[in-house]
């Protein structure tokens, strides 16, 4: 006869999810870490409860705002490999609402969270409870559903023994490292405090292994004459690099072959910035390098990409008429693109297999090509050099300056985190990524207010290193509120505040469609009636303060200097305060080196827009569909 523990549905969930392990390599960790929670009506009786009874099992973390919970969860999972992440519980209504832009995040960037949103009676006792959504048409909808797009799977509990199907489902996805991204288990505020009589095997500890699959020999013949079939090869490296922790095997492929590697956004550091090989950023705002050698590529291998439109410069940046695509990803989805060979493995395993097979053939790019790509990659270092140098270092920083500062303190060990604004870009061209690690951008959502809590998440994971979060006005605007938490727990973050008055990086691109900067500007209204008077006389330094951050002002350039290496030493959580050029002057850094495309209004009288339109049709007439 089976064994059984009578338990409630919250406590029965809290059991199971802390015998969740995952092992990749003969490493073994928990899944879920911790939970994340904030306690309301829907909750607080049900997984409240539980989280107290079985404490021990189940750390706790208790945040201010239930999206930048989500955050904290994801920066975790990121920092841990996708092998372990977080959960996160709400209330009912507007705590389970805050949910969804932190899910459409994680399910975006393939990184795992567990969602765990409280719902209203399944049993429907009182109807409508406080916060429910009343719905005529569907008795059996709620706010909740909202997630259902935003996650990789979805499952609501009306049942105790639903539970268990669905834990397992749950667990499944998480571990998947193609299906990754939110989960969510809607909760019945009822059925989470109803108990049950649990099989004990439910709660036995299970390890998920995540899979290395490696490639199709067919699919990898037709790779390795492809490779060998082109005269200009180029790698794009992309997330996936980084989740299967494939550098090392990236580092020989391109050290072996001499192909040159450009990274996206998410691929940042798969290289060394001063490895051989490394050409830096690649798209619209990528390198002059790794741009021209996009253009002139006969093959692209993309690595774990999936090709979004800053990476292709919206279908402009690959022109070669020759052009082919060798994709090594382990979705399909994404091996697929561009009519692309697909070589569908594990990054690691794949870049391995084809650096065996090559090897077998001596292969190797002509050493012209090595050359001409060596040469250019060093005249492009002197233009970052040039953005970072301060000739006079008693006037207020340029961003990249800011950026240059930062730069000079940090070693392989700091890890920076941002995700929008003007700084991704600025990032993308000049940051020197010094560890597989270090960059860490969150630009598949590009979501203001990402990095605050996402620093918090990452500091847990990684306790021992300096962890940076760097934030424009803008940003910190719309989600300051877990610095509170980080001086609750004592996480010694390091934030680096940029004032630039507005939402700078919108503002240029306002300018360049002809949007004339309309409603970019933090300033009084002007007697035109338009954003264009003073600066608004916000202090976010004092903001900070006030939320108990130890927060250092840096006037100049030499300041910055000084409070950064200060802020870098310190074991609590310190900001650095810099005012950097106003929002329409706020970059300095090289130009964009391919283009993006955002329509242009077709019709217009304003000469800006007319003009930008112009230039539209232009780009637009040199893009390609690769079929």
């Amino acid at each position: 006869m089976t064994s059984t523990t009578r338990l409630t549905v919250a406590q029965a969930l809290v059991r199971f999810l802390a015998a969740q392990y995952t092992e990749r390599d003969g490493v073994r960790r928990r899944l879920i870490d911790a939970t994340w929670g904030i306690f309301g009506h829907g909750n607080v009786a049900g997984l409240g409860q539980a989280l107290i009874e079985y404490g021990d099992d189940m750390p706790y973390h208790q945040g201010r705002n239930e999206q930048s919970m989500v955050h904290a969860a994801i920066g975790y999972a990121r920092q841990s490999n996708r092998l372990s992440t977080h959960a996160v519980t709400t209330s009912i209504g507007p705590g389970a609402t805050n949910l969804v832009t932190g899910a459409a995040l994680a399910t975006i960037n393939h990184l795992p969270v567990l969602l765990l949103p409280g719902d209203t009676f399944a049993t429907r006792p009182a109807d409508p409870v406080l916060q429910q959504l009343e719905v005529p048409y569907a008795g059996d909808v709620s706010v909740n559903d909202s997630l259902r797009p935003v996650s990789k799977y979805f499952d609501r509990i009306h049942r105790p023994e639903a539970l268990m199907p669905a834990a397992l489902q749950a667990m499944r996805v998480l571990t998947d490292p193609v299906e990754t991204g939110a989960v969510t288990l809607a909760l019945p505020q009822d059925v989470q405090a109803e108990a049950y009589d649990w099989p004990d095997e439910f709660f036995a500890e299970r390890t998920w292994v995540v899979r290395r699959p490696g490639a199709d020999p067919t699919e990898l013949a037709e790779a390795v004459t492809a490779i060998r079939a082109a005269r200009r090869p180029l790698v794009v490296a992309g997330g996936g690099v980084h989740h299967s922790r494939a550098e090392e095997a990236l580092e020989e492929f391109a050290r072996t072959t001499g192909i040159p590697v450009a990274s996206t956004q998410a691929g940042k550091g798969s290289l060394r910035f001063d490895h051989p090989q490394d050409v830096g950023a690649v798209g619209h705002t990528g390198t002059a390098t790794a741009d021209e050698l996009a253009r002139t590529a006969d093959l692209v291998i993309g690595v774990g990409t999936r090709y979004t439109d800053f990476t292709t410069a919206s279908g402009t940046l690959f022109v070669n008429p020759g052009v082919r695509f060798l994709n090594l990803n382990i979705a399909s989805y994404d091996g697929h693109k561009l009519s692309g060979l697909p070589l569908i493995a594990d990054a690691r395993s794949g870049l391995a297999e084809l650096t065996g097979a090559l090897q077998t053939h001596d292969h190797r790019v002509t050493e012209a090509y090595v050359t001409e790509y060596s040469e250019d990659k060093e005249r492009w270092e002197q233009r970052v050099d040039a953005c970072f140098e301060a000739e006079e270092p008693d006037v207020r920083p340029t961003q990249p300056q800011v950026i240059g500062a930062l730069d000079a303190v940090v070693d392989e060990s700091d890890i920076i985190i941002n995700a929008a604004g003007s700084l991704p870009g600025d990032l993308h061209k000049l940051w020197r990524a010094r560890s597989a690690d270090q960059y860490h951008l969150e630009y598949g959502y590009s979501c203001m207010g990402y990095e605050i809590p996402a620093a918090i998440g990452v500091k847990l994971a990684a306790p021992d290193r300096p962890v940076w979060a760097l934030v424009g006005d803008g940003t910190y605007l719309m989600m300051p509120t877990e610095i509170v938490t980080a001086v609750q727990e004592g996480i010694a973050i390091k934030m680096l505040l940029v004032q630039n008055h507005g939402y700078a990086s919108i503002g240029g691109l306002s300018e360049s469609v002809g949007g004339e900067r309309f409603g970019t500007a933090y300033r009084f209204r002007a007697e035109d009636g338009t954003y264009a008077g003073a600066p608004l006389p916000v202090d976010l330094a004092a903001n900070a303060a006030s939320l108990g951050m130890r927060v250092l002002r840096a006037k100049t350039v030499a300041d910055l200097r000084e409070a950064l290496a200060e802020a870098r030493a310190a074991d609590i959580p310190t900001c650095v305060y810099v005012e950097t050029e106003t929002a329409d002057t706020v970059s300095g850094a090289p130009p964009a080196q391919a283009w993006w495309d955002v329509p242009v209004a077709e019709t217009a009288t304003r000469p800006s827009a007319v003009k930008a339109r112009e230039e539209y049709d232009r780009h637009v007439s040199t893009r390609r569909r690769h079929l």
